[in-house]
């Protein structure tokens, strides 16, 4: 379960993006924030189940969330500004029976290694899952021991501009956001969410209370980090017990980590994140060009 916001400019006070994610997984999932250096692959990379090609060209850095476990990222920002987050959707195509390929954690880190723009971001993810597939469980073996695999929505941003992805198996439908969006668990683009979304999947109870939240949210001008910081401590989003924006569904699912980004058209980035239930710690402010620095010295 995720929440995943954007704002652009003039809903914003400077002019910026802002892009934000809380990012829920099992309540005992470590999940690390890290730096991720350019760096220059060649012949295949190893994601988290397979191995895909390699283009022989220098990567993005970038700052990157990600389970302990697997090799992908639940949300991230790169050195061009472009910030990325998944979320779980399921459709009337169940995802039990596609075989291993990209999980949607794998999507968003390859295409913040790969993308100076928020559409060439989308372009690669919509490349790569045409050609190796979503497939494979999103969750650490060792705490789900049958595998749990999904499909994924998208949204994607950067200083200029901001899109919506909705997938089921390899198909696909994008939606540009012209001011303020909003995704959580389900397919949000009205025609594709019609063609795909499973008719007995409970958003009515576990989807749209946060995802109904948080466009209230976005709607009070101006969007600003304060105010999705505000939004993403909240508990008052809950349709079942526990399953709010800020997530505490007991032994199920959990907020254990949570980013906002201020995407500035100087490429100067600044990343508030918290690697845990954000109601309860204060999120780590930091330049992306202090990134590295400030990242190993939060560790120590």
């Amino acid at each position: 379960m995720c929440d995943v916001l954007v704002a652009l400019a003039p809903a914003t006070p400077n002019g910026t993006t802002l892009f934000a994610k809380n990012s829920d997984r099992p309540p005992h999932e470590v999940q690390l924030l890290e730096w991720s250096p350019a760096r220059t692959d060649s012949g295949s990379l190893r994601a988290t189940h397979i191995e895909v090609a390699a283009h022989g060209v220098p990567t993005l850095s970038c700052v990157l969330s990600r389970p302990a476990w697997g090799w992908g990222a639940e949300h991230g920002v790169n050195e061009a500004g472009v910030a990325v987050g998944n979320t779980t959707v399921y459709t009337t195509l169940d995802p039990r029976s596609a075989p291993v390929g990209l999980t949607g954690m794998d999507l968003v880190r390859l295409a913040l290694e790969r993308a100076t723009t928020a559409s060439t971001a989308v372009d690669v993810i919509v490349q790569l899952i045409q050609r190796y597939g979503q497939g494979g469980s999103g969750h650490d073996p060792a705490l789900v021991p049958n595998g749990r695999p999904y499909w994924n929505a998208f949204l994607v941003a950067d200083p200029q501009s901001a899109f919506v992805l909705d997938t089921s198996g390899t198909e696909y439908a994008t939606e540009v956001v012209l001011d303020v969006r909003a995704i959580s668990n389900r397919t949000t683009i009205p025609a594709f969410d019609a063609a795909h979304r499973h008719p007995r999947q409970p958003v009515d109870r576990l989807v749209d209370p946060r995802w109904q939240a948080s466009q209230r949210a976005l709607a009070q001008r101006p969007v600003t980090p304060a105010s999705l910081q505000t939004h993403l401590r909240s508990h008052d989003s809950c349709g079942d017990p526990g399953w709010s924006v800020c997530m505490h569904a007991d032994d199920v699912e959990a907020t254990t980590a949570s980013m906002i980004a201020e995407l500035r058209p100087d490429g100067a980035s600044t990343l508030w994140a918290v690697q845990a239930s954000p109601c309860e710690h204060e999120y780590l402010e930091f330049a992306f060009a202090d990134a590295a620095s400030a990242l190993a010295h939060s560790a120590d």
